[in-house]
């Protein structure tokens, strides 16, 4: 394939499940030979995979429309500055992995949006996939404190960048 997308999954990149330790192989295999996005879990497995370490936050939940600033964009961005995109996650990277640069970040997730600068890699932990509606009902579903509940939910009026990283992905598997 000319590339993967990695998705979120309700597993830890941690678990023991067998089908993570095959997806951990098959990504170890498949960096530097074809293109690799992850999103949430998938953003978890190639840090993982590629050295870095990944734990269930002692932060708790990440809900709501998030925002991470921007250091030096790669050449698939095209503005420096901030986005914000949906975020549900309790595990975070916590130690990059080598040859890996963080491209965006936030006080509650530092290592937000990485770039492999050894591969056409690059992984993010939000949702640039959901709807502020999904999102939403994601999060009236949780089991959260009402006033984080009430907070996330609020969130999701401001303006997001989903149609924005939706181009931005574009442009990274289009080799731009």
């Amino acid at each position: 394939c000319d590339g993967y997308i990695l998705t979120g999954a309700p597993a830890g990149v941690y678990d023991s499940d067998p089908w993570i330790a095959e997806l951990l192989t098959f990504l170890r295999a498949a960096k530097g030979r074809t293109r690799l996005a992850g999103i949430c879990f998938g953003h978890q497995a190639m840090a993982q995979a590629f050295g870095g370490n990944v734990v269930k936050s002692p932060k708790g939940w990440g809900v709501g429309l998030h925002t991470y600033d921007v250091g030096r964009p790669p050449a698939w961005m095209d503005r420096a500055g901030a986005f914000s995109l949906s975020a549900s996650h309790q595990d975070q990277v916590v130690e990059l992995p080598p040859n890996a640069t963080v491209v965006a970040g936030s006080a509650f997730c530092p290592y937000g949006l990485i770039s492999y600068d050894d591969a056409p890699a690059i992984s993010c932990q939000l949702h640039p996939e959901f709807t502020p509606e999904f999102s939403a009902a994601l999060i009236e579903r949780m089991t959260l404190p009402q006033d984080e509940a009430t907070t996330a939910l609020a969130s999701l009026e401001r303006p997001d960048d989903h149609a924005a990283f939706a181009d931005w992905l574009g442009r990274f598997f289009d080799g731009r």
